[in-house]
């Protein structure tokens, strides 16, 4: 535990975050904890929508990280019974609610994850449906009675539904009701989320105050961008990096990110001191580092967070391999065929590489399947003799083509 004044651990919390509301009571919250001993309660909620987790996510991981260095307890809640309704935070339209399996299925894997980077033993891993399947119909009418239709209709995109007259579903208003309280179940005193939050975690204060309780703080993140630098992180989109996936495989999506959107991804996903990235961010600007480099060792600091350094080391050797001296990964899928003419498209088909022989088509005609020591295969057909082959398809599928005597 690291041991701080309020003020400076104010100052540490206050990294990568975008709204505190209140900054003087978060202050006065520490001082207290600090005078009494007693950890703060410190809640973050995730749905169980998807199964797997993304660094979009650890942003708001790592804050809570943060909090627990510095003694605190933080609530892991899993929205077992919100998710079965379906956030309607950013939505334009109902988002479809999931069955009760789905839940428990995407929530399966969840604590395995969090674990790569919350502290286990400070760490209580709550399901929402443990105080909300047991509220009788008379405490959930008297929960609903504490809010308006008004006060939920400030809310920008249930307002921008209501004026253009598409469907608000009732179940819909009552979401930020019932994430709000969680707080009051646990007593929370911060609740953290992402900007996308602030309405609903806006809602928990008013609630907690509504059941005679102290108000909890807000602290919000921001909404990590994805690889494309543009759009949120998001499985769908295909923009994002997964915190279960291989060293390789992280490290090459990261070194694909822009230069600029590099600094974002150094201030949120790492604890490199602020001093230190913008001293970086200097030696770039002025031609001391190259921005590759200084790229390559963000690779590695998060593959590291993931994995092991001895994993990102070896990520950023393979890459280097690969990509830099165009040579042929140590790890590729092999293919054993006679010596003849084989249509290419087929081949790649019969060795997963692609999901269809269109697919494999349309790479052909693009130039993008090639001998690695060699020129594009420009024609579908192509005469292997007897030998060892490697092909190259796109920038990061390799097949070794085994071809008999």
């Amino acid at each position: 535990m690291e041991r701080r004044t309020p003020e400076e651990a104010l100052e540490y919390l206050k990294r990568g975050t975008v709204d505190i509301v209140e900054e003087e009571e978060l202050l006065a919250k520490l001082k207290r904890s600090a005078e009494t001993g007693t950890p703060l309660r410190v809640k973050a909620g995730f749905d169980p929508t998807a199964p797997d987790l993304h660094l979009g996510h650890t942003v708001l991981l790592r804050k809570m990280r943060h909090f627990q260095d510095l003694g605190h307890e933080v609530y892991f809640l899993i929205g077992d019974f919100t998710a079965m309704i379906g956030d309607p935070s950013g939505r334009s339209e109902t988002r479809p609610p999931l069955t009760r399996e789905q839940v428990i299925e995407n929530a399966k894997t969840y604590a395995d994850q969090v674990f790569k980077i919350l502290d286990p033993e400070k760490t209580r891993v709550v399901f929402n449906s443990e105080w909300m399947s047991k509220m009788t119909a008379e405490d959930f009418i008297r929960l609903c009675a504490r809010y308006t239709v008004a006060r939920m209709l400030e809310r920008e995109d249930f307002r921008k539904r209501f004026e253009a007259h598409r469907p608000i579903a009732i179940h819909e208003l009552i979401y930020p009701l019932i994430q709000a309280y969680d707080s009051v179940a646990l007593r929370a005193d911060v609740e953290l989320g992402g900007t996308d939050q602030l309405f609903n975690l806006l809602v928990g204060r008013e609630i907690q105050r509504e059941y005679g309780q102290e108000p909890q703080v807000i602290l919000t993140v921001p909404i990590l961008e994805g690889l494309d630098g543009v759009q949120k992180m998001s499985k769908s989109l295909g923009n994002y990096v997964g915190i279960t996936e291989p060293p390789q495989e992280m490290f090459g999506k990261l070194m694909s990110i822009s230069d600029e959107l590099m600094w974002r991804y150094y201030e949120l996903l790492t604890d490199l001191p602020l001093s230190e990235i913008e001293a970086l961010r200097r030696a770039v600007a002025e031609g001391r580092e190259h921005p590759k480099e200084v790229k390559k060792r963000l690779a590695m600091n998060i593959v590291a967070q993931f994995h092991s350094e001895a994993a990102a080391r070896e990520a950023a050797e393979e890459f280097e391999r690969v990509f830099a001296r165009r040579e042929v990964p140590r790890d590729i899928p092999e293919v054993k065929v006679a010596p003849g003419r084989i249509w290419i498209p087929g081949l790649l088909k019969e060795t997963g590489l692609v999901k269809s022989t269109s697919e494999g088509k349309r790479l052909v005609s693009q130039g993008a399947v090639r001998l690695v020591d060699g020129e594009a295969l420009r024609e579908e057909h192509f005469e292997f003799g007897p030998g060892e082959y490697a092909l190259r398809i796109g920038k990061k599928r390799f097949l070794r083509v085994l071809v008999s005597a």
